[in-house]
């Protein structure tokens, strides 16, 4: 018996020793991420896997909560991930339009920060060519002036008409923001066509499978592999 539990322990301590390194790593020093929405288009696409470096601003230490010294803090066009502050728990990605200090005013789509025109990032876009001066979508075309408050950042996304951000939902809280999106892993497109999955027809479960299977190398975005983010 003694034999069976030591060669057991033998098996636990590298595993243990594995799951504790993969979550410092997740952590401390990169993770990844799937973006789920149209937010962020077209610098970054649904079904894009990306990596987001979180030694620069200061990756936190599992369990403790700690954060180690940050390279630096958030700047003006960095596209970052954090929790959102509604909740502190979902993960969203977004860009980094201005920091603390810096006033923010849109006008009739276009961003100004500090009085001037903060170009648009080279692959963001607008998909509403209606401009909105009242209703629902009025702070979204015409915001502010906003001045940012201290250890926060104002944050958009770069399909500017279908991201919920920061005109909505105030500043990001530094001690939020968990990286800086560095580069794009790999990226599967989404299959509007494939078949569901429905647990009253368990012969969805395999035949699901098979079109997954069938399909899966012809919605890789090869392009998009390993590209550097904007």
């Amino acid at each position: 018996m003694k034999a069976i539990l030591d060669d057991a322990a033998g098996y636990v301590k590298p595993m243990l020793w594995a799951i504790l390194l993969a979550l410092f790593v997740k952590t401390t020093i990169a993770e990844p991420y799937r973006i789920p929405s149209s937010s962020m288009e077209d610098t970054l696409l649904i079904g894009d896997f990306v990596v987001s470096n979180k030694m620069i601003y200061g990756g936190k230490i599992p369990f403790l909560g700690w954060r180690l010294p940050a390279i630096r803090e958030p700047r003006q066009g960095d596209i970052i991930t954090f929790k959102w502050p509604g909740d502190g728990r979902t993960d969203y990605v977004k860009r980094c339009v201005a920091t603390a200090g810096q006033e923010v005013q849109i006008s009739e789509k276009v961003l100004y920060v500090d009085g001037i025109e903060f170009p648009n990032p080279e692959y963001s876009k607008f998909e509403d060519s209606n401009i909105y001066r009242s209703g629902r979508n009025a702070i979204r075309d015409n915001f502010g002036p906003y001045r940012v408050p201290e250890g926060c950042v104002f944050a958009m996304g770069d399909n500017r008409d279908r991201s919920y951000d920061s005109r909505f939902w105030g500043p990001v809280p530094l001690e939020l923001i968990e990286g800086k999106v560095e580069i794009i892993q790999w990226s599967i497109a989404p299959d509007e066509g494939a078949p569901d999955i429905s647990m009253a027809d368990l012969s969805s479960i395999p035949l699901t499978a098979f079109y997954s299977a069938l399909n899966f190398w012809g919605r890789i975005r090869w392009e998009r592999t390993f590209d550097r983010t904007h």
